[in-house]
């Protein structure tokens, strides 16, 4: 289990006035229903040990894990970071869920992917008087001039009482549209829209009591500001301390929360000021995005080294996929240099985000780059995952659709 090793000292002390709560191998177990989905992906493995094994607990009853991370909810057929898409990752065996936190103009902290998604992500476009107010308005298509349609609307151009009259919506849009109604189809055409006609937006704290009354562990990832801060006041540091107040302030114990952030000097930050959660600080390296000789087969490309992330503090880092595995002479799926310094450097690795590409007939796509000739068939998510949890051993997996990582997790006993 995830949180086994990091609450040890909490089982032990006898002065913790946590220390009555049982160690997690000793929690009651909480029943899982994976679905079809999983079954699906076993069936298109080719025929070998790994399919075996999965296909001889066809009939077992499944359970929650913290291997599996709702990564913002079950995305793959619910709208994201909505109650529903919360509710079906929890069903579905998630162990530890994730609310992407970003904040109103009022300086309220809701769960958004991206604090300037609201146009893609909910029906913000479809209400005139909030669409006024948008950053930037709809701008139909103009194919003539190679023009996109567009629009971008923020979180902090609204107030917290008008985010919660919106309705979330399956991400995506059509960069063809010429209307607005044109503009909010554009669902891809491997997710669904069957559960997206009532989506409901969720606070920060309304995140933490749902997850808190079902008994699952907690993620929130402190995404970037696309405003200028400090923001009416607001610091960078007030920010990443208002995140972490809000758990306190729910009497959540902070070894049940995973804090996240791209920003090094976020993680920083808590391990200076908030050691109780910094325990388990996520890192999310992205450090490819801004260096373009990042190569996670050559050590020399990643500044800082794991050593020194691991001596400045930091415990876990979480890169995707594509950066923790590479191929073998055969084309097998193997564990990447970067995933082995990593794990030598005593730090523990979370990787994202499975369920996340569409259809793996053509490559994978961005999460699978670099080992595109192995993929080709949807089973070789299942494939990777076995590779992350054997080879390299990482502590859990985010996934648009956690019920495949329970469903393995459980199946390999893990």
């Amino acid at each position: 289990m995830l949180l086994s090793a990091c609450n040890s000292d909490k089982a032990q002390g006898t002065d913790d006035p946590q220390a009555e709560i049982p160690p997690a191998q000793e929690v009651a177990k909480v029943m899982a229903h994976p679905g079809p989905r999983p079954l699906f992906l076993v069936d298109q493995l080719p025929a070998g040990e790994l399919k075996d094994t999965l296909s001889q607990c066809r009939n077992n009853s499944f359970y929650r894990t913290d291997f599996a991370i709702g990564h913002r909810g079950a995305a793959l057929q619910f709208p994201e970071h909505t109650k529903e898409s919360y509710q079906a990752a929890i069903d579905s065996g998630a162990g530890i869920v994730e609310c992407d936190v970003t904040f109103t103009a009022d300086k309220q902290l809701v769960c958004r992917h991206s604090q300037c998604d609201l146009a893609t992500t909910t029906n913000i476009l479809a209400i005139p008087e909030l669409a006024n107010k948008c950053s930037q308005g709809f701008s139909p298509a103009d194919p003539a001039n190679g023009i996109s349609a567009s629009a971008t609307c923020c979180t902090s151009d609204i107030s917290l009482a008008e985010f919660k009259t919106l309705k979330g919506k399956m991400d995506g849009a059509n960069p063809e549209a010429t209307t607005v109604e044109a503009y909010m189809a554009g669902t891809p055409g491997w997710r669904t829209d069957l559960y997206a006609g009532n989506g409901t937006l969720m606070t920060h704290a309304e995140s933490i009591a749902l997850f808190k009354a079902a008994g699952v562990k907690m993620t929130p990832e402190l995404k970037a500001p696309s405003v200028p801060m400090p923001f009416d006041g607001m610091s960078q540091q007030d920010y990443a301390q208002k995140m972490l107040d809000e758990y306190s302030a729910a009497g959540v114990d902070p070894g049940q929360v995973y804090p996240q952030s791209f920003s090094l000097e976020d993680v920083k930050y808590w391990i200076a000021n908030a050691p109780e959660f910094a325990k388990q600080a996520v890192f999310l390296d992205d450090r490819y995005d801004f260096d373009t000789s990042f190569n996670p087969q050559d050590a020399t490309t990643w500044t800082p080294g794991m050593a020194e992330l691991k001596t400045q503090g930091v415990e876990i880092i979480a890169p995707p996929l594509w950066v923790l595995v590479a191929l073998d002479a055969n084309n097998k799926l193997m564990p990447s240099e970067y995933a082995l310094a990593a794990k030598a450097a005593g730090l523990d690795i979370i990787a994202w985000s499975l369920e996340r590409s569409g259809l793996l007939k053509d490559g994978g796509g961005w999460y699978y780059q670099g080992v595109t000739e192995a993929i080709d068939n949807e089973g070789d998510a299942l494939e990777l995952l076995d590779v992350l949890a054997k080879d390299i051993g990482v502590l859990g997996v985010f996934s648009d659709w956690p019920a495949t990582v329970t469903y393995y997790a459980n199946c390999m006993g893990l």
